[in-house]
Formats: structure tokens, sequence, C-alpha cells
């Protein structure tokens, strides 16, 4: 059975002396809008999410190059693998609909069910392309710090070539590393009944993100993350009395207020009478 009722949530987490988010277009610095609020986008909470979730044998098609379990080199070869996916000709147009396949990749992977997935591939001499578009009921919001954030960039060198026959230093020998001192950043999230209802995404599947949410950065450690330099201390979770929910998310999520030091009001979060949150500590 699908989802039943309408669920919205939220993730507070502190980031101290890491860089969560790099941008690759400004030298790999932290994110930040022009308010210079820090940033961290929806792609990559989701590419945590999905990491998380592998860990726990969970069935996941969009893996990253680093974290891939099957040896599949592209999202196609994994969708077309006998073995890790759904065969060849599940994406040849002439022989199964796109409705049919889309139901397949839902039951099949749970990132397809949760935030949907684009498949389109052109077709080979022996039969038709197909381009298949599946919207996911899960969605999450970039996550933004509550402060504009401090950011320290520090020039580091190598004390070894990593070229050449050692009698000088390559050129490659010096670089740059960026951090966020210190800062707290608010993610929100919702899952609708109404689009579950298309991929099959149940309340267990719910109640999976859910367990994941607080361990969200645990085994994501880099030189850029060090282990305990980011952390969730808070997951919000508004679980509605129905599939259409007493409130609008936006309405929702207003009620949730954070301060610089991850603290909230207590009496704004419970003022929605007949919509009370369950808090759950980060892990």
């Amino acid at each position: 059975m699908s989802l039943q009722n309408k669920i919205d949530f939220a993730i507070i987490f502190s980031v101290k002396n890491a860089n969560p988010n790099g941008d690759p277009l400004n030298g790999n610095r932290p994110r930040t809008d022009f308010g210079g609020f820090g940033e961290v986008t929806d792609v990559c909470l989701k590419r945590k999410l999905r990491d998380r979730l592998m860990e726990q044998k969970t069935s996941i098609f969009v893996q990253s190059d680093e974290n891939k379990i099957d040896g599949m080199t592209s999202l196609r070869n994994r969708a077309e693998s006998e073995e890790f996916g759904l065969g060849k000709a599940a994406f040849n147009g002439k022989k199964i609909s796109a409705d049919e396949t889309a139901k397949m990749a839902c039951k099949k992977w749970f990132d397809v069910r949760s935030f949907g997935q684009m498949f389109a591939y052109k077709g080979e001499k022996s039969g038709g392309g197909v381009s298949i578009a599946i919207r996911g009921p899960v969605t999450i919001q970039s996550a933004f710090s509550i402060e504009p954030v401090g950011i320290t960039s520090t020039q580091i060198t190598k004390s070894v070539s990593g070229e050449g026959d050692g009698e000088k230093k390559a050129s490659d020998t010096m670089g740059m590393k960026h951090r966020v001192d210190g800062a707290i950043y608010v993610a929100y999230g919702a899952m609708t009944p109404q689009l579950a209802e298309r991929t099959g995404f149940s309340n267990e599947d719910a109640e999976t993100i859910k367990t994941v949410l607080p361990k969200l950065f645990e085994g994501d450690a880099s030189s850029a993350r060090p282990e305990g330099s980011m952390a969730v201390e808070k997951v919000i979770w508004w679980q509605h009395n129905s599939k259409a929910g007493q409130y609008s998310s936006a309405k929702v999520h207003r009620t949730l207020k954070v301060n610089a030091d991850g603290t909230f009001d207590d009496g704004l979060l419970n003022s929605l009478g007949d919509l009370q949150p369950a808090v759950i500590d980060g892990f």
C-alpha cells in the first residue's frame, strides 16, 4: 500500500571547520548565496541519503563512482544490466510500454520510487529508444545556514613531488583548502501521497528515510569533512492525518524558527494544535 499520510520534515545540522558542499565553479569554496548564507544543495543531501541507504543494503539506482557496489560504468549500463537492472528489453519502446518500465524501475530501486528519475536513452538498430520521466513523491530543499557563514581559506603545500625524478617539486605542489568555521544549517522536505500512488512509495519507505536522516553524515568523512565536523542535531517530523494534510507544507515549515545555536521555539513549533511534530535527536 502506498503512503497514506502527507509528511513534512526538517533537518537541523551543524558544521564546524568543514566544507559541507564545495562549489566547483568557485575554486571548491563552500557554497554561499549572495547574502553570504551557507548553502548545501538538495542534490548533495540526496547523495548522502542514497549512500546511507546503500550501507543498509537498499537497492539504489543513482550510485556515485566512489561508492558503487555493482561495477556498472554508467546509469544506462546499470539500467540495462540483466543482473543489476531491468534488462535491455525493458528500455525498448517497441517491446514494453513506458508505463510498465516505470513500474518495474520503481519496484526495483528505492531512490527511483522516492525521488523520481529520468530515463532517456537513444534506440539502437535492433529496437526503439525510450524516454521515461518518473516524478517522485519525496522532495528535499537545499539547506541554508541560519546566519552568514565565515569561511577560512588555507594554502597548502605537498611535501613530496607528485611526478618527475624528485629533483624539483612539480607544479601541482600548491593548493587551497576552504572551510566553514562554524554554522547551523536547516533543510526542509516533504512526502506527497498523491505522487506516491504512482511510484509505490509506501509507509515503510517513509519510515526507512525517517530512520536514516539522523545518520546522514555518518560514514561520510573526507579531508574536507573530517569525522565529527558535520552532525545532524535534530530531525523534525510532521505526519498529517490524511493524504491531503491539515496544512500546506509552507505553513508547517514556518513553525520551525531555528536560532544560531541550533535551538528553536518550542511554542511556535507546537502552535498547530492538531499537528504535533516528533523531534528526533541526531545519531
